[in-house]
């Protein structure tokens, strides 16, 4: 069976031999054109046109109202944070089955947090075990705020990710999160285009950030955008990512603790060209989703599909054995074969950074880390070709 997984991904990315990436790139359009004119303009750091250009571009195509570049995602989510509130010694809820940064950004606040379990049908936070945790473990105090019962601390946040490009069912957490007076983060680094009841995903939350890292789905190398329909967080976004500069024709005056974060231009530059063909990207890559659920099946191994009321753009396309040990002889054959294949990430819960936060049941968390496996999941071929 394993070798015709690999002679069917061999086929389907139309490589005979050699290593298949999990995910790369693709620069079909005018990205040469727009570094070009990027490098000839000489404006290649944090002022340029592309920059504004490329905010423009995001704001069109998710329908919020502000979007800030910023240099990458972890960066966009800390500063997200920040402007949702979050303070030193705060909880922030997330949950374990994450990429690092998340927790991390966090962490940079000097806050903590709050593991709540993800849900087996979307990969990503569950609004019942959310639900459960903020009934049982919670209270209000007469500041208007959410607590912790056993700790004491408050809870200024939530930050659900929708995984793998997979919309969480946001708009029921964005309900509960209203209800305890918690501001909703979207960790949507992953999602770019994806949507949940016809609505982009990053649109739900107060703020919502995206990631366009060299393995997302569009990429300019590095690079984030912070989105919201806040005017006032919109502007402090801007003022904070430069280093809190104030406005004047030449002196160099800041008024708080700011940060670096602003996206250079010549990446802003690559950024708009990808921009460009994202909608061309996800039809692709959700084609590719379905030939693997065609091929897998006729397999006893699960493929994942798309949440109900969701429309994925399947970043990353994964696959369910019934153990860990099936799991592991998967990944040792397919990446000894050239097919580079991934399992999800160690649980944050279990990395001594963040064992000892506040958690509650993970089990689905812990299934899900025992069996999922991630397998190639690039954009197929080019524009010109036929599928």
């Amino acid at each position: 069976m394993y070798k015709e997984i690999v002679s069917f991904i061999r086929k389907t990315f139309n490589t005979p031999k050699g290593i298949i990436p999990l995910h790369e790139p693709r620069f079909w359009g005018n990205e040469k054109k727009y570094l070009l004119d990027c490098v000839d303009s000489t404006f290649v750091s944090s002022v340029g046109r592309y920059v504004d250009l490329f905010e423009e571009k995001i704001k069109n195509y998710t329908g919020s109202k502000y979007a800030i570049a910023i240099t990458n995602g972890t960066s966009a989510l800390h500063l997200a944070l920040k402007l949702a509130g979050v303070e030193k010694n705060d909880l922030v809820i997330s949950q374990p089955l994450s990429f690092i940064a998340t927790s991390n950004a966090i962490s940079y606040l000097g806050a903590f947090p709050a593991y709540v379990d993800v849900d087996k049908k979307t990969l990503g936070m569950s609004d019942e075990k959310l639900s459960e945790f903020l009934q049982k473990k919670t209270f209000f105090k007469d500041d208007g705020f959410c607590y912790h019962k056993a700790s004491g601390k408050k809870i200024s946040a939530c930050v659900p990710m929708h995984t793998f490009g997979h919309p969480v069912k946001i708009d029921v957490i964005k309900v509960l999160c209203k209800k305890y007076n918690i501001s909703l983060v979207e960790d949507a680094a992953e999602s770019i285009g994806s949507k949940y009841r016809l609505k982009q995903t990053g649109t739900f939350g107060n703020l919502g950030i995206f990631s366009f890292n060299g393995n997302k789905t569009i990429t300019c190398g590095g690079g984030g955008v912070i989105i919201t329909d806040n005017i006032k967080l919109a502007k402090m976004a801007k003022h904070l990512s430069t280093q809190a500069k104030i406005t004047h024709p030449w002196n160099f005056g800041h008024d708080e603790i700011g940060f670096n974060y602003r996206m250079p231009n010549i990446n802003a530059a690559l950024a708009c060209a990808q921009l460009e063909q994202l909608e061309n990207f996800i039809e692709r890559k959700r084609i590719l989703s379905e030939k693997y659920k065609q091929f897998f099946s006729k397999t006893d191994i699960e493929f994942f599909t798309e949440p109900q009321n969701s429309c994925s753009n399947y970043w990353l396309n994964s696959i369910f054995f019934k153990n860990r040990k099936q799991r592991d002889k998967f990944l040792k054959y397919m990446n000894s074969n050239g097919i580079m294949t991934r399992p999800s990430w160690t649980l944050m819960t279990n990395l001594k950074m963040y064992k000892n936060c506040v958690r509650e049941n993970i089990e689905n968390s812990e299934w899900i880390e025992e069996r999922l496996v991630n397998i190639p999941s690039s954009v197929i071929l080019k524009p010109s070709n036929e599928i």
